[in-house]
């Protein structure tokens, strides 16, 4: 039996069908620079070429700007095996990305205390 919206991907009891690492084809390098908190936006272009159901749920999670930690989770895929993902995107065309806003300053004593306080709500 199936989780709602999960597809024949995942299975209630036994979890996961598919190894997460057989979705990239066992890749685990992507071939443009993705970080944790990079946006990706979906361009509009069709893909050419088959790609997988993930592909097509990480394309649909993606018609608005949403970071890459983000699309993993939704995915409940590794960020590995995701960000492989999303560069298929990226090189075909379908997907643009952006570095996040404080690229410069990753450490920003603000952004890590907003993280800190997301993280203690959800507790």
């Amino acid at each position: 039996m199936t989780a709602a919206g999960d597809g024949p991907w995942l299975d209630d009891a036994a979890g996961r069908l598919v190894r997460p690492f057989t979705v990239s084809n066992g890749r685990t390098r992507p071939t443009v620079a993705l970080d944790l908190m990079s946006q990706v936006m979906a361009t509009g272009a069709t893909p050419l070429g088959y790609l997988g159901p993930e592909h097509a749920q990480a394309l649909e999670r993606c018609r608005v700007p949403v970071a890459v930690a983000e699309v993993a989770a939704h995915l409940k895929l590794p960020v590995a095996v995701t960000k492989v993902l999303l560069a298929d995107l990226v090189d075909c065309g379908a997907l643009t990305t952006k570095p996040p806003a404080f690229h410069h300053n990753p450490t920003d004593r603000a952004l890590l205390e907003a993280v800190l306080d997301g993280l203690r709500r959800q507790l």
